[in-house]
């Protein structure tokens, strides 16, 4: 069975919906990545989510929402919740809210915990999905677990061709990185993965520092993981001068055989990111290259996630 590829128009949405409908999977464009996306009240679909990427069952999934009352019929929000949504919402920001009682989402989106991730994308595609198919969607990003997230529809035939039913294709995601994912907690927020909405930002909110809380051995949202989004070639961050047997990924004034931002834009770079570790896995291997190497890249603003992405892409998986 090859994937099916639909077109965003009224009959590619009624299809894509009619599947996730029917407990089968479809990925779909959202402003960051591709999502993989399972009808998130049906466990038969959820389960299949984690068999088509090879997900540890360990690592929670993300609901997406066409409203935040269509959020609330399953989660409660606290009213720091409440003022991050109503600031970024429709947006790339997940936030992670307490389950309801008896919420009928299934218990494998949240891993066994008793909050879970949530966020109404901003993309005219992804919004379109949501509002045909009329309910919340479990999806993490459309690729192998552990593997480059999909920022274009061949991305993800390229890594579950015949593991999924369909693919809608929205083009090219314009963030090209993952959602920021953030906890409020107690008065305070923590930041699980740094992403599409800077911290800066989320600190220019509230009105105070937002903590930063990582555990890869207990994950409480995705991209928690210790070993992430990895290219099958070896990852070296941080260079100024690859070595002969390396693909170079440049930045700013530091160049390679592909570059991330000439002119050290960190919005582009992100943007680039995922597409860019695509490109240099296989241009290593036509060019009998066994390592990338990715030029040093600015912590501030989107560079603290683009460095927080190469560092889980560099790290061994056990």
């Amino acid at each position: 069975m090859d994937t099916k590829t639909l077109n965003p128009n009224t009959d590619g949405y009624f299809q894509a919906a009619k599947l996730l409908q029917g407990g089968s999977l479809v990925a779909f464009p959202t402003e960051t990545v591709y999502g993989l996306g399972a009808d998130a009240y049906n466990s038969i679909a959820v389960a299949k989510v984690y068999a088509a990427k090879g997900r540890p069952n360990f690592n929670p999934l993300i609901v997406h929402v066409i409203d935040l009352e269509t959020a609330r019929k399953f989660a409660e929000f606290n009213t720091q919740a409440l003022h991050l949504a109503e600031e970024f919402w429709p947006g790339p920001l997940t936030i992670i809210v307490t389950l309801k009682p008896k919420s009928g989402l299934s218990k494998l989106i949240t891993a066994g915990l008793n909050t879970v991730a949530v966020r109404i994308p901003s993309h005219p595609v992804a919004r379109e999905l949501l509002k045909t198919f009329g309910g919340p969607i479990a999806a993490p990003s459309a690729n192998p677990s552990g593997y480059i997230s999909a920022t274009t529809a061949s991305h993800v035939r390229n890594g579950l061709n015949g593991r999924i039913q369909a693919v809608l294709n929205g083009g090219k995601c314009n963030i090209g990185l993952e959602s920021t994912i953030i906890m409020p907690k107690d008065g305070k927020c923590y930041i699980l993965r740094s992403g599409g909405v800077p911290v800066d930002d989320i600190e220019a909110l509230i009105g105070s520092r937002a903590l930063s809380q990582q555990d890869p051995l207990s994950p409480k949202s995705p991209g928690q993981l210790a070993s992430h989004y990895a290219p099958k070639a070896q990852l070296r961050m941080n260079v100024n001068t690859a070595f002969e047997d390396e693909y170079m990924i440049g930045f700013g004034d530091i160049t390679g055989q592909i570059n991330l931002s000439s002119c050290g834009d960190l919005v582009e770079a992100a943007a680039n990111l995922f597409s860019y570790l695509h490109m240099a896995d296989e241009d290593a291997r036509t060019l009998r290259k066994t390592k990338i190497a990715v030029a040093p890249i600015p912590l501030n603003g989107l560079g603290a996630a683009i460095n927080d992405r190469l560092k889980r892409a560099s790290t061994p998986s056990s």
